[in-house]
């Protein structure tokens, strides 16, 4: 199989455009370079980048962290999706350091992805690598595939959500996470 910056030079050709031109005569390489960087989420993991991480603390109230920006790759059209995480989870015995729960974001956010499940797999590897009383997810992401191709519909946003544990049998903890999500700033 091709490597991707041939692949790319491939498709300039087929667009009608002439990679050996000046302005794209380093282009395969660097769209190979990009979209590495963009993907490096396949050889991570929530569980290595939360490595040693972890505190034995007896703090059993909701831990937030708010407005995690990232960035994501929409896999239907590959075009990028993007915006901000609210991340919470109220803690059984043990907590994470707090840049932890933002490099676990980014685990999920650099793979060909849908915002739905995104979602849905963050809160997951919380669960599974904290163990906590429960998880809140709340994802609010710009599609450029609708702001720049078919609808164009530029001022839209989505907003996708996962609840786990107390976040989802507790309607108190649930209000009060998105209250804090939503509240004002």
């Amino acid at each position: 199989m091709a490597d991707i910056a041939t692949l790319v030079r491939g498709m300039l050709e087929e667009l009608g455009e002439d990679p050996d031109r000046q302005g794209l005569q380093r282009t395969p390489e660097r769209v190979e370079k990009s979209l590495r960087f963009l993907t490096q989420g396949y050889s991570q993991s929530a569980s290595k980048v939360i490595g040693d991480a972890l505190f034995h603390e007896t703090h059993n109230n909701m831990v937030l962290v708010r407005d995690i920006e990232f960035y994501s790759m929409c896999e239907h059209h590959m075009l990028p999706f993007y915006g901000k995480a609210h991340v919470a989870y109220i803690p059984n015995g043990r907590i994470v350091g707090l840049s932890k729960m933002a490099r676990v974001v980014d685990v999920f956010a650099r793979r060909l992805q849908v915002q739905e499940r995104m979602t849905d797999q963050i809160a997951d590897a919380l669960v599974h690598e904290l163990m906590p009383h429960g998880v809140g997810v709340v994802v609010n992401a710009a599609h450029l595939c609708m702001m720049m191709r078919g609808v164009q519909k530029q001022g839209s946003s989505t907003i996708t959500s996962a609840m786990r544990g107390s976040f989802l049998d507790d309607p108190r903890t649930r209000e009060e996470f998105l209250r804090l999500v939503h509240g004002a700033r």
